[in-house]
């Protein structure tokens, strides 16, 4: 059920109508984070003495509490109305705060690509980073630089180094 602007002005105070207000869209987005925040916390104090009237009405209504005026409670749809909107209200401020959040986590998750970027071109050799490079400066691998490794193995002799290995290992383990 859609709550009007007339139910709203009869439901809130001035100071509730206020909160509201500023959690429209446009409005949130125009607020700093130390704003937003403060807002928030001062809208979820509202909603949470909403709720409490509420279900404090209920109860009266039941005859579980006694009243707590004159006379006990014979409804509580202004209540309801109230929780209703300060909840819609606080919903959009959370949602904004997500929004928020999500933005700066892209903003990080950028950078830290960036600089991760720029460490691995920094890192390669210097032939590689040449446009002009030949097939044989590069190995033919799809653009990707051969490297030098000190005492490598070549494919010829690997299996055997392999075996030697672990001919030492399994005496190694009978002991």
């Amino acid at each position: 059920m859609a709550i009007t602007k007339k139910q709203e002005e009869r439901a809130l105070s001035a100071d509730e109508k206020e909160l509201v207000g500023m959690s429209a869209v446009r409005a949130s987005r125009s607020l700093t984070d130390a704003e937003l925040t403060r807002l928030v916390k001062r809208l979820r104090t509202k909603r949470d003495r909403a709720k409490t009237v509420a279900e404090r009405q209920r109860r009266e209504m039941r005859g579980k509490a006694s009243a707590r005026g004159a006379s006990p409670a014979k409804d509580d749809d202004g209540s309801q109305l109230k929780l209703m909107i300060l909840s819609a209200a606080l919903i959009r401020l959370d949602n904004e705060t997500g929004r928020r959040a999500a933005a700066k986590a892209k903003e990080t998750m950028v950078a830290s690509a960036k600089k991760a970027l720029a460490l691995k071109e920094k890192a390669k050799p210097a032939k590689a980073r040449s446009k002009t490079a030949s097939k044989a400066a590069t190995g033919g691998l799809r653009g990707k630089a051969r490297i030098a490794v000190e005492k490598h193995v070549p494919g010829s002799v690997r299996g055997s180094v392999r075996k030697q290995g672990a001919r030492a290992q399994a005496k190694r383990d009978a002991r």
